[in-house]
C-alpha cells in the first residue's frame, strides 16, 4: 500500500524485495521527523514495533510512519476486527496495531534518504525542487532565436518557446507555450499550458492552465488544471476570484 501523496528517493523496490525475502506479516517504513505529532508514530523496543499511534498529542518517538506499508493476507482479518477511530475512519495504524497485539511479525525499516509527505503546499514545492534537481538538460521542443535557455531545462517535444528566458532546473511539458515570458528555477509546467507576458518561478502549473499578462512575478505557487490567471484591464481595479477548497491567496 503506497499512499499517493508520498515521495521517497530511489523508490520502494528494495523495500519490497526485502519484504518478499523475509516474509514477515507486515513491514512498515519509518522516518525521523521534527514534528511527529502530525503523523502516525511508531514506538520501537529492541528494534521491533510495539505500538503505533495516529497523530498523538504526546508522541513516544520521532519516528513517523511513511505512507508505504507491506502486508500478507493477515491484514484482512485485522481490518475486519478494528472499529472506526474518533475521526470516524478506519485507521491503517489501528490495523497494524491489531497485527502487533495478536502476535504477528511486524517489522520496520527506517528510510535514510529524503522522504516527503506532500500534503501541504510547501511540501509539494519542496518535493518538486528535489526532483527537478535530478534533471539533465533535454531540449526537444521549438525554441526561437529570441529566447535564452540556461541550465538544466527539459522542454518536451511539441512545446514552443518564443521570446522568453528560461532558467533551470525546470520542465515544460508537451504542447505548452511560453511566449514573451520569464520562467525561473524549480518550475514544473505540465501539458498544454500557456505562459504569456508573465514571470513565474518556483511553482507548479498543471495541464491546460493559462497565465497571461501578469503585472508581477508569480512565485511559490501551485496552479491546478484548467485554471486561468489573467490581469484585468478594466477600471476600477478590483479582485475577482473563484477559489477551491482550503485555498490560500495572497494579494499586494
Amino acid at each position: 500500500m503506497y499512499l499517493g501523496d508520498n515521495l521517497i528517493t530511489g523508490g520502494i523496490s528494495g523495500f519490497v524485495g526485502e519484504f518478499q525475502k523475509n516474509k514477515p506479516n507486515s513491514q512498515i517504513l519509518l522516518a525521523k521527523v521534527d514534528n511527529p505529532g502530525e503523523f502516525g508514530v511508531a514506538e520501537l523496543s529492541e528494534g521491533r514495533v510495539v505500538r503505533l499511534e495516529e497523530k498523538p498529542e504526546h508522541p513516544k518517538s520521532n519516528l513517523a510512519l511513511v505512507g508505504v506499508y507491506m502486508f500478507d493476507a493477515a491484514v484482512f482479518e485485522a481490518v475486519n476486527s478494528i472499529e472506526p477511530s474518533w475521526r470516524n475512519e478506519l485507521e491503517i495504524t489501528d490495523a497494524i496495531q491489531h497485527l502487533i497485539d495478536t502476535g504477528k511479525d511486524v517489522r520496520a525499516h527506517e528510510v535514510t534518504g529524503w522522504w516527503k509527505d506532500t500534503g501541504k503546499l510547501d511540501d509539494i514545492l519542496e518535493a518538486n525542487r528535489l526532483i527537478l534537481q535530478t534533471l539533465k538538460r533535454d531540449v526537444k521542443g521549438s525554441i526561437d532565436a529570441a529566447s535564452r535557455i540556461d541550465g538544466n531545462v527539459v522542454i518536451e517535444e511539441g512545446a514552443v518557446v518564443e521570446g522568453s528566458v528560461l532558467r533551470g532546473p525546470l520542465v515544460v511539458g508537451r504542447g505548452s507555450r511560453v511566449v514573451k515570458s520569464y520562467v525561473g528555477p524549480f518550475t514544473s509546467i505540465y501539458f498544454d499550458v500557456t505562459i504569456q507576458n508573465s514571470e513565474i518561478e518556483h511553482s507548479i502549473v498543471l495541464e491546460r492552465s493559462r497565465i497571461v499578462n501578469l503585472g508581477a512575478r508569480m512565485e511559490r505557487s501551485l496552479v491546478g488544471k484548467d485554471v486561468e490567471i489573467v490581469k484585468c484591464a478594466t477600471m476600477p481595479v478590483a479582485y475577482r476570484f473563484m477559489v477551491g477548497d482550503a485555498s490560500r491567496i495572497e494579494v499586494p
